[in-house]
Order: C-alpha cells, then structure tokens, then sequence
C-alpha cells in the first residue's frame, strides 16, 4: 500500500526536524528518528545521534551495514569511522576513514580525524593529512575567525554559525579536536584544554584526543596531570612511538630521568631514525651522567639530520667535552651555506664559538658568539625598559609597611628551599651540594612559582607585583598550599627539605616570602662580569632573551641587584647570599655557613657532592660532578677588550662589587 502524500510529508517534516536536532540535541534526535521509516537517511541519523550520545555500540551496529551498503557516501564511512575510534577499534577507525576521505576528499573533519589517528603512531603521515588548506580546516582563515568567534562568545548564535557554514558540531569528539587544534595554534591555550576535557568526557576511549591533551598539559608545565592524562593509553599504545617519546618527556620533567632514559629507548627502537627523539634521548642520559651515551646520541641525530644546529651545540654544551678538528670543519661548512634555518645557525655558531675558545682562539669565538646572539636576538625581541619598570614596580611595591601589614599570612611549610639569583651563577652546584645532605632532596629547575605568579598577575587592581596588594589575607596560605601541592608530584623521597632552584625566582621574592614565609631562600652571587659572560655564551632554550645583547645582559644584571638590595633593606636577612668566588676559595666554610642558615648540620657528603649521582638536567651537569676548581673564574677575561657594551649597562657593578655579600 503506497503511503499517503500527506504522510510523506508529515514524514519528511520530521527528517528535518530530526537533521536539525542532531547538532543541537542529539538524544532527541535520535527518539525522533526511532518514529520514522528506517529510511538510509533515517539510519544515518540515528547512528549519528547515538554516536553523539553516547551510546556508541548501538550507533556501530546501525552504521556498520549503512557504510556497506553505501561505500561511495562519505558520510556513513565517517560516522563509523569515529564510532569505531570511540571504542578504541583505532585500527579499524582509520579505514573506515580512509574510506570517507577518499568518497569525498573535501571533507575536512574527516581528514583532521585520519590525521588524529594517524598521529598516535606516524606524525609524518599525520601532518600531511591535516595540512590540506580544504574549508573548515585549520588553514582556513574565515574557519579560524568563525571558531576565535564562538571563544570569544560561546552561545547557540556562534556554535550555529560554525554549524550552518562547517558543518561543526560541537557534540562531536572528532569536532571539539578540531577545534581544540586552531584553539592551541592561536594561543587560546585555557580554551583548548576546555574543549579536550569534554572530548575526553565524551569518548574516554578515543585515544587521539587523550593524547593531544597530554601534549597541551606538558605544554602549559602541568607535568603531573599530562602523565595521568597519557597513563590510560600506554598499554593499547605500547608500540607507539609518539607516545612513548612524550611519555619519556614527561617522566624528564617530573625527575624521573632514568626512567625517562628507558621510554626514550623504547621509542627509539620503534622510531630509530628519528633525529630529534636522538636529540632528547641525548639529553636524558646526560642528566644521569651517561656523558659518552649522551654524545653517542648527538652523533647519530647529526647523522639523521647533518644540519641540526642544535645537536651540535648539545655537544658543545657538555662543557667538559671538545670537538675535533673535522667537527670544526663541518660546522664551518654548514654555516658558509644557505641551507639553514635561522635557529640550526644560531645554534651553530654558538657551538663553533665555544670549539674556537677551547683553542684558545678568543677574538673569533667572541665573534662566533656575538653571530649566535644577534640570530637570536631577531627571533626573540626583547624590551629591556619594560623588565625594568617591573623591577621598579617592585622596589616600589615591597616596602616595609607592605610586608609589616602582611606579616603571619602564608603557608607554614618549612620544606622548601629556593635557590635564586642569575643563570650561571653556580645555583646548580649549590644545589647539588645541598641535595648530597641527607635531609634534602634536589628537584632542580621548578615552573611553579612562575606560574603560581601569572595566576596573581590578573587578580588585582594594579600590575603584578601591586596586584598583590589586592589579594585576601587567606590566598596567601592558599597559593602556598598551592605550590606544594603542585610540587609533590616531582618528589622521589621523603627528605623533610627540598630544593627549588630556579634562577628567575628572584623576579618574584616577594611572592615567596608572602606564601611561604619560614622556606630559605639563597641568592647565589657571582662576579657580574664572569655571570654575564657565561650568559653571553649559553644557547639557551628559552626564556633569556636578555642575554643576547651586551648591553641589555648588563642592565638585566644591574636590575637583579637592586631589587635584592631592596629585600635586604626591607627584610634584613630574609635572603642568605652566598658567594661562588668565596665558595671556591674556602669550601668547607661556606657549606658549613649554608648548612646552618639552612637549620641543617654538617654532613661530610656536602663537601663530596660530585660523588652524588642524583640526575641534573641543567648546562652545569658535567661541572657539579667534579671537585671545586677555579678554571672558570677568570674565564671571562679572554673576552675583556669587547666587553665595553656590558660595563656600561652594569654601571659601577662593572667592577666587581657584587661578587660579594
């Protein structure tokens, strides 16, 4: 009996009612179709909104016949494809994908889905699929401005727009990591992490968006949560080489570094010609003091890829270690071509700079370094008169009546010690030297002040630091509370003390002093000239973009001493400041001194601390594992006749009146 024209109408009524539900919501989508003939677009509905419900196997068991019957249809291919990579069937996800794609190579999130998949073991494969410029995808400036727009101003008029013009829609995993990737690629971090957390919610076992939510948190430093985010997927993942490479990364900063040097192994052994997993295996073993492993390692990511710029300087950065002649040779060579990136050749001239020191030929590493510097310099702009003005304004904010008002507040933990003041500066041998007592357990280099203070910066009337003065006397307990208990997860002992020593500290002493007013703080010392020197001639990372101008360097250290100057005025004795020069020339006593400021007594393995094998991940790794010498004191005058930019920014610290307490 044929159906009547009024209920083929009232019929397909509902079919767009049903469509226009499935984005919206889609349990009610998924009632409404049940009412209707099981029509193909009907079942397609139905399985999409029982995928996007939740219920996935009811969805798959409708999806898996749709997508036989109709191979040419991408749509259906898709639908099962993500219902199958929400089961964790990834293997089987990535065809059915593969299949949707090739029905309609113009559908964007099916290729950002494949590329998801395709990234938990293969990031070159990945990459390419992602990186077609198709709209809705994420080299789609009008998509970007349509997804910046819902950000900025969540609500069913933008999420409509995203669905009517891209075919978004927000109930899908597949979509929200979509989205979640122009988040991360515009800076729009808070957001991203947002979407991934209800991506996880809704599919816990589709394993790409697990995975680039551990890369977000190790990103933004939340070492302890991208663990817990990653843990669920190394056993389906074993043999996934990304996987075990972030893992490794993540247990390095945590301070698990043997462990780390094991996973990183193991990702090696399923990605052997992976340069940059060579590069980071590297720098594991060089923590737990593995030095000719670790050079082993360089070589072979010089051999992978024979322009890394940065491998060279690994090796460079051993500071123990020297090239040989064909290095010097080949790192000539690269930088004489036009086959570099601009950081490969910074990085090299930083590398053949300290090769031509170590001959002893100083007026050409000097020029060696200064090319490394300036290459960095362009990339990283740095404003030296707005680093000041934040110094200013805490001079200006730590005043006697602004501690004196504040004083009981703060966390009572007397475990931390915080070791603060220039990099290379000798912080990373204090901290050994205190990590060999028995009763402290180094952590090295921590982010959690840092980020503790960018949390403050946004809470108050003023800019950071006045914005302190705006905080309730109970966040100061609460933000102490808070950095222990961010910094629990890095411990491995129970030692009753442990050390912080990251350098930039010193920029918010204050803050320390608020939270945590019985912790120690030490500010290492060392001769301006001789720090800013070893600074002038360090690759670093990141994050020291005053040390690559002369000038600048002398004015960041200048900025330093005053605003310790001004803690010691208003907090007389609150910081202990130790000399490295006096260190070197009377060890015994100054440990003794350390130790006592500390509330610890004297332990002889203080005096043996290059006998402690405990992991270092900093550049002083190799020195801190050797007895006190003077061979870098006076380094820095091989370099004096070309220092006239720095001791015009030290002022009258160019003498050398800070090199003592």
């Amino acid at each position: 009996m044929m159906a009547r024209p009024d209920d083929q109408r009232d019929a397909a009524t509902k079919v767009a009612q049903a469509k226009a539900l499935l984005g919206v919501d889609p349990r009610a989508c998924a009632a409404l179709a049940r009412t209707l003939p099981p029509s193909v677009e009907v079942r397609f509905l139905l399985g999409a909104a029982l995928r996007r419900s939740g219920a996935v196997a009811a969805a798959l068991d409708i999806l898996t016949p749709l997508a036989a019957e109709r191979p040419g249809a991408w749509g259906p291919q898709y639908e099962q494809g993500m219902a199958l990579a929400m089961l964790g069937r990834s293997i089987d996800a990535v065809a059915a994908l593969e299949r949707a794609t090739a029905a309609e190579p113009r559908a964007a999130l099916a290729w950002h889905a494949l590329g998801d998949l395709y990234g938990m073991t293969d990031p070159a494969r990945a990459a390419q699929a992602q990186a077609r410029l198709l709209p809705g995808s994420i080299g789609d400036a009008a998509f970007v401005q349509a997804v910046l727009a819902w950000i900025d101003t969540p609500g069913s008029a933008t999420a409509e727009a995203l669905r009517a013009r891209f075919g978004i829609d927000l109930n899908d995993p597949a979509a929200l990591r979509l989205l979640a990737d122009v988040a991360v690629r515009e800076r729009r971090d808070a957001a991203a992490a947002d979407m991934l957390a209800r991506a996880v919610t809704a599919a816990p076992l589709y394993a790409p968006v697990r995975f680039h939510r551990a890369i977000l948190l190790f990103r933004l430093e939340r070492f302890a949560e991208a663990l817990a985010a990653l843990e669920p997927l190394l056993t389906v993942y074993a043999a996934a080489g990304p996987v075990r490479a972030l893992h490794a990364s993540v247990l390095m900063n945590l301070g698990r570094e043997r462990a780390a040097v094991e996973e990183f192994a193991a990702a090696l052994a399923i990605a052997p010609g992976d340069a940059r997993l060579w590069h980071a295996y590297g720098h594991a073993l060089r923590s737990v003091g593995r030095q000719s492993d670790a050079v082993a390692a360089y070589r072979r990511a010089i051999e992978i890829e024979p322009r890394f710029g940065e491998a060279y300087w690994s090796l460079a950065n051993l500071k123990t270690w020297r090239f040989a002649a064909e290095d010097v040779a080949a790192m000539r060579g690269l930088l004489e071509g036009n086959t570099l990136g601009p950081d490969d050749r910074a990085h090299l001239h930083f590398a053949l700079g300290k090769a031509l020191e170590d001959a002893a030929d100083y007026e050409p590493a000097f020029r060696e370094y200064q090319a490394a510097n300036a290459a960095r310099r362009a990339a990283t702009p740095y404003d030296a008169a707005a680093h000041s003005a934040f110094i200013q304004r805490s001079i200006a904010t730590f005043s006697p009546t602004f501690f004196a008002d504040r004083a009981g507040l703060g966390c009572a933990a007397r475990a931390p010690i915080f070791v603060v003041g220039m990099p290379r500066s000798g912080s990373t041998l204090i901290e050994q030297i205190l990590a060999s007592h028995s009763q402290v357990e180094g952590l090295s280099e921590l982010p959690d002040i840092t980020a503790l203070a960018a949390q403050v910066r946004g809470q108050g009337k003023g800019a950071y630091p006045q914005s302190l003065a705006d905080l309730p006397p109970a966040a100061f307990a609460e933000l102490g509370h808070a950095y222990l208990d961010r910094t629990r997860p890095r411990r491995q002992t129970d030692a009753p003390h442990f050390v912080d020593k990251f350098p930039g500290n010193f920029l918010h002493i204050g803050l320390i002093h608020l939270i945590l007013p019985n912790a120690r703080i030490i500010d290492v010392r060392r001769n301006p000239l001789a720090c800013c020197v070893s600074l002038f001639k360090q690759g670093f990372a990141a994050g020291q973009g005053y040390s690559y101008d002369l000038a600048d360097l002398g004015r960041y250290f200048a900025d330093y001493v005053a605003l310790m100057a001004q803690v010691d005025a208003v907090l007389p004795g609150r910081v202990y400041r130790l000399s490295y020069e006096a260190l070197v020339d009377a060890p015994e006593q100054e440990v003794r001194r350390l130790l006592e400021h500390v509330g610890l007594a004297f332990e002889p393995g203080c005096l043996a601390f290059f006998e402690n094998d405990r992991a270092v991940r900093t550049p002083s790794s190799e020195q801190v594992r050797q007895p006190l010498n003077r061979d870098g004191i006076d380094q820095w005058r091989h370099f004096d006749p070309w220092l006239k930019p720095l001791k015009s920014g030290l002022g009258t610290l160019a003498n050398g009146a800070a090199d003592r307490p």
